[in-house]
């Protein structure tokens, strides 16, 4: 049995009553979440782990948060830095931690933060603002970055626009953190690509679309003349009986990248799929309701046995339990009230001395 322990970081918008970033205590074994506290920021919309799993950094409404975290999984803020730009959506490091990439949903932009050995902020080191029209006058009318990973290589940074229905893809300067267009992957018209999450052995490229409801799965591998993309299979996030519109939103892996998970909010359901290690193709395993409104994030527990899903219309979180023989998941336990959940990070914490 793991004797681990785990805490659930759940950022919500604090524009009503909520406050900032809750922190759950999780039982794995029996699929459980406590609140233990809240940590006050402003609209937390994006939370990531350092690589060196020191610090935890989030956007807030003055730009971006550091803060440390403590022995039992508690935060203690560390400062915070502008962007220079509206309010991110979207937050990852590179492998070494000395960069922060921030991306905007609001304005567009991609911008690049000098990260330091203490956890803290620093300086912007790139900021860029994307440009063009889109084809969906009410969705997808101007640039909207709503991503910004870099290649397991670290090679390339790439920022997914679903606004202009493309992956702007950079090369990236480890000295300097500037960034520079190389290359572009083109979507479907009218899909509006939301977020890219690659293989741990840097094979395969995910790409969830929004408004198309799929997932692009590509192989990934870098040449002489650049990076390659090749499609290898899109397999749709919904089942075929649901027609109503519907938004394509969470991309999750488990921990060991056996299963992935992913939310339609509008028919309001999550499906589970496993994923072939050697083809890096999806097999659909199941699809069904999650009891809530617009689940706008969610994550496995670390046994993959359990998942959480933030229902963001509905203020509350509901925990499922999964069961991959018979192909179904039910509900574990009554839904846990919280107010417009956004995002969701499950961490390890250190054991207390005995």
């Amino acid at each position: 049995m793991d004797q681990k322990k785990y805490v659930a970081y759940v950022g919500t918008y604090t524009h009503g009553s909520s406050k900032g970033i809750h922190i759950y205590d999780l039982d794995v074994e029996n699929g459980r979440a406590a609140e233990r506290k809240v940590v006050p920021i402003n609209n937390p919309s994006y939370i990531k782990k350092s690589h060196n799993g020191k610090f935890l950094y989030s956007i807030s409404d003055e730009g971006v948060q550091s803060f440390r975290i403590l022995p039992d999984g508690g935060l203690e803020p560390v400062n915070s830095a502008s962007i220079r730009g509206m309010r991110g959506c979207y937050l990852s490091t590179d492998r070494e931690d000395r960069f922060l990439f921030v991306g905007g949903w609001h304005d567009g932009k991609v911008t690049v933060m000098h990260l330091n050995e203490d956890g803290t902020i620093g300086e912007m080191a790139d900021g860029i603002f994307h440009k063009g029209l889109g084809s969906v006058a009410e969705r997808n009318f101007r640039p909207h970055v709503n991503c910004v990973n870099i290649t397991p290589d670290q090679k390339y940074l790439c920022a997914v626009d679903l606004g202009v229905d493309q992956v702007k893809i950079y090369k990236f300067d480890h000295e300097t953190g500037r960034i520079k267009l190389i290359d572009i992957l083109r979507c479907e018209q009218e899909s509006a690509p939301r977020i890219i999450k690659f293989s741990p052995d840097g094979r395969f490229a995910y790409l969830v679309c929004e408004l198309k409801n799929y997932i692009s799965v590509y192989s990934y591998r870098d040449s002489s003349k650049g990076p390659v993309f090749e499609l290898v299979q899109k397999m749709p996030t919904r089942s075929k009986y649901h027609s109503q519109v519907s938004a394509a939103c969470v991309l999750r892996f488990s921990r060991d990248w056996n299963y992935l998970l992913c939310s339609n909010a509008g028919d309001n359901t999550m499906g589970i799929f496993k994923v072939d290690q050697e083809s890096g193709m999806l097999e659909k395993i199941c699809i069904l309701p999650v009891s809530g409104d617009y689940p706008k994030a969610g994550d496995f527990f670390p046994d993959n046995r359990h998942f959480m899903s933030l229902n963001h219309e509905t203020n509350s979180i509901t925990i499922f339990r999964i069961n991959y023989e018979e192909k179904y998941f039910s509900m574990w336990g009554k839904p846990l009230k919280v107010e417009t959940p956004n995002c969701i990070l499950v961490s390890e914490i250190e054991q207390s001395p005995a």
